[in-house]
């Protein structure tokens, strides 16, 4: 039994630990993971005992390894997300595939979208000063932020306001691009 407390104890720790080391809240925690925030508290205050599948969101929220978990260690070398793991939301034709890591996110996120023939990406305004940096790989995109509209190619680059309402959409077919949004 007392085995069992020093892991709960350790576990808590950590977790605190780490989620502090990188500056972040018990809700910027709860955004990244996934987990609620009250049980992201229990955990830290060694309330309660997380299932598996809450370690792993956990860890990938805070960049921690399992091996690491109990020592509080960022994982060292290269990290690899193999392509089918990377997160993916599919919404109205266009599949966006998630980048950047979790902790990226209100700061500099990167996204992979690859538009249907027409589909758009509609976006409500950023928070203030939010920027988005647009790269066509494939295709023909239209972007319209705020009044402005510009149409890009393949290896065009368009940066613009994110923070007043923003569409990328596809035009004359399908088409792929890399999405940069700096701020939240």
């Amino acid at each position: 039994m007392t085995g069992t407390l020093d892991i709960h104890d350790r576990l808590a720790q950590s977790l605190r630990a780490a989620r502090k080391a990188r500056g972040l809240s018990l809700d910027a925690v709860a955004k990244l993971s996934g987990v609620s925030r009250s049980m992201v508290s229990q955990i830290e205050r060694g309330e309660s005992s997380p299932t598996v599948a809450t370690l792993w969101n956990l860890t990938q929220a805070l960049q921690l390894d399992f091996a690491g978990l109990m020592e509080g260690r960022a994982r060292p070398g290269i990290e690899v997300i193999r392509a089918a793991a990377a997160p993916v939301i599919d919404l109205g034709g266009v599949r966006t595939r998630i980048l950047s890591p979790a902790e990226a996110v209100g700061e500099n996120e990167v996204y992979e979208l690859d538009f249907a023939p027409g589909a758009r990406l509609a976006s409500d305004p950023h928070g203030p000063g939010c920027r988005e940096h647009l790269t066509v790989i494939e295709g023909q995109v239209r972007v319209i932020s705020g009044e402005q509209a510009e149409a890009l190619g393949p290896g065009d680059v368009a940066r613009y306001p994110a923070d007043r309402a923003h569409e990328i959409a596809a035009e004359g077919g399908a088409a792929r691009a890399i999405l940069i949004v700096q701020g939240s």
